[in-house]
């Protein structure tokens, strides 16, 4: 069931493609958007038939509609279509901030279209008629990516939270701590006690939830501290 319907009727894509199985596809959905109706169908039988679950779109607006940031899984989106069409739709998910993945679907004649795509940050597109095996390949790489970019994102945010939780003194610290310095190199520094400094380390290690100094340098750098 197409999601510009989601209002009135409910998915029959309920309890189809769980990606929940142990082994099975990387957790996502692919979300389809295309004006055909019947390469919509096409496209979901196929790729739910191996175990991913498929959400179709007649319509770029109707996408825009239903898509919200948290939701996980890669787009596969005709680049043609009446209204808004897939460059405009790629363009304004990367505007407003969301990397979801982007396969573009395209007909031979589009191909630099597709190409200028790729250069304005899509994930890949694909010529039709697909082949399945490519397709497939390709649906797996994205999910695998956004996959990667939510563990990253994950991972930046806990590192500002625990920035966030240093006082200014220890934030003094960690910053001398990550170019090497010793304790006492860091006190006199500082003009504080070598006992001061390895308190305030301990908590620089606490709140940042690093167990060792290595850990800790590579938190830093994600976080962008010199």
């Amino acid at each position: 069931m197409d999601k510009a319907r989601k209002q009135t009727e409910p998915s029959t894509n309920a309890g189809h493609g769980s990606s929940d199985v142990s082994g099975g596809p990387t957790p996502g959905t692919v979300f389809v958007v295309d004006d055909d109706s019947a390469m919509r169908q096409s496209l979901q039988f196929l790729i739910e038939s191996h175990g991913y679950h498929v959400e179709t779109f007649p319509s770029a607006e109707a996408f825009l509609e239903y898509y919200q940031p948290s939701m996980r899984g890669c787009l596969l989106l005709d680049v043609r279509m009446p209204g808004m069409g897939g460059l405009k739709l790629q363009e304004t998910l990367r505007d407003n901030g969301h990397p979801i993945p982007v396969i573009l679907l395209t007909a031979h004649g589009d191909v630099p279209m597709a190409v200028k795509a790729m250069r304005a940050g899509a994930f890949d597109f694909i010529e039709k008629p697909s082949n399945d095996h490519v397709l497939l390949d390709r649906i797996a790489k994205a999910l695998q990516r956004e996959q990667k970019l939510r563990d990253n994102e994950q991972v930046v945010q806990e590192v500002e939270s625990g920035l966030s939780e240093l006082s200014p003194r220890e934030r003094e610290v960690m910053e001398l701590v990550v170019t090497g310095m010793l304790n006492k190199q860091i006190a006199a520094e500082l003009g504080i006690s070598i006992k001061t400094v390895e308190v305030h380390r301990a908590r620089v290690m606490e709140k940042m939830q690093a167990e060792s100094l290595a850990e800790l340098v590579r938190k830093a750098i994600i976080a962008g501290v010199e």
